[in-house]
């Protein structure tokens, strides 16, 4: 296939400051040669990018957006074995291979890397016309997915990640606390693997009918998950593992109270806020916290086989409507409003 003309400049939504985002010109990236140059087909909107850009947790001039999907644009002079045109999503970076991290099936904490933090200016997101990364990152998108449905990959694998730390088994029963993006994600993985007990607590009844839609089985009122009164006792019908989807320390804290002795606690959501756990119903109870921070060694891959099979909601999961590049910012504001359920898809 012949080499498309790549234009000198292209279109990327540059953050300034709080709630400030503008649409630039930035030059197209130039590529090493075992890099390759995507066109972006669909960027999804995380979490990660409302504390970015609402609450000022970004670099200014920095460039976000990391779940995306695309067409192969350019080739670096070394790449081998992949062809203009195709298909692709972006997967996660390897790690060294060789650290106890890494041998444990948890690449994200490889020792190799520097700890895990915001990029510069410099690094370019896919909130743009263009992204390049190394060749080695590429995964084919399958026959028969949509570049829009592919773009669900990377926030599936982190969901994909929370069930592998929280070990649950079909047969126990999970709470899921926020049903935004993310958590409906963490609600469809968990029925896709074998959870049929499955509630979740949800203020918005936007999000509740959606949770509802993607395999919930019941709704819980959030005032309602109330800690008992001493630490060693329990709520009535506790939970095996509660995955917090919020970043709401409230719901944190709420979500810690409705586990069952050696229930598992994992922490998805991002957020500013710290909350504060009563040590001794995590003592009394041998009560598991724990962080789910990016992916399994072959999430993308696992996520990648999930979506392609057919049997996730996604109709639910992806708001109906894509939305073009000079409207990022009204749609992280949406968001970060709870006026919007389900993941927002942006085409450049």
């Amino acid at each position: 296939m012949a080499s498309p003309e790549i234009p000198e400049s292209m279109r990327a939504a540059v953050y300034l400051a709080p709630h400030k985002l503008e649409i630039q010109q930035r030059a197209v990236p130039s590529l090493g040669p075992t890099e390759v140059l995507l066109e972006v087909s669909h960027c999804g909107v995380c979490g990660t990018d409302l504390h970015v850009v609402l609450e000022g947790m970004g670099l200014p001039n920095s460039v976000g957006g990391h779940e995306y999907s695309g067409r192969i644009a350019a080739l670096g002079a070394e790449v081998r074995d992949w062809a203009l045109g195709e298909a692709v999503v972006g997967g996660g970076e390897t790690g060294c291979g060789e650290c106890d991290c890494c041998r444990a099936g948890r690449p994200s904490l490889c020792r190799a890397r520097e700890g895990p933090g915001l990029d510069g200016p410099e690094k370019m997101g896919a909130f743009a016309d263009y992204i390049k990364l190394e060749a080695s990152q590429l995964l084919r998108v399958p026959d028969g997915l949509s570049l829009r449905e592919a773009a669900l990959t990377e926030p599936l694998a982190v969901a994909l990640h929370s069930l592998t730390v929280s070990r649950i088994a079909p047969g126990q029963r999970a709470l899921v606390t926020g049903a935004g993006p993310v958590g409906l994600l963490v609600i469809a993985a968990l029925r896709a693997r074998g959870i049929e007990d499955v509630s979740v607590s949800e203020p918005r009844a936007l999000r509740a009918k959606l949770a509802l839609a993607v395999g919930a089985t019941a709704l819980l009122d959030p005032d309602e998950l109330q800690a008992p009164p001493m630490p060693f006792t329990l709520v009535d019908d506790p939970f095996d593992a509660a995955f917090e989807c919020s970043g709401n320390p409230r719901a944190m804290e709420s979500a810690l109270a409705q586990l069952q002795r050696m229930g598992t606690l994992v922490i998805v959501g991002t957020g500013m806020r710290r909350p504060k756990f009563d040590h001794n119903r995590i003592l009394l109870n041998e009560l598991i916290v724990t962080g789910a921070y990016n992916y399994d060694e072959g999430g993308f891959e696992a996520a990648l086989e999930l979506l392609a099979s057919g049997t996730l909601p996604t109709q639910h999961l992806i708001e109906p409507g894509d939305v073009p590049l000079p409207e990022l910012l009204a749609a992280i504001e949406g968001l970060g409003r709870g006026d919007i359920g389900g993941k927002v898809m942006i085409v450049p």
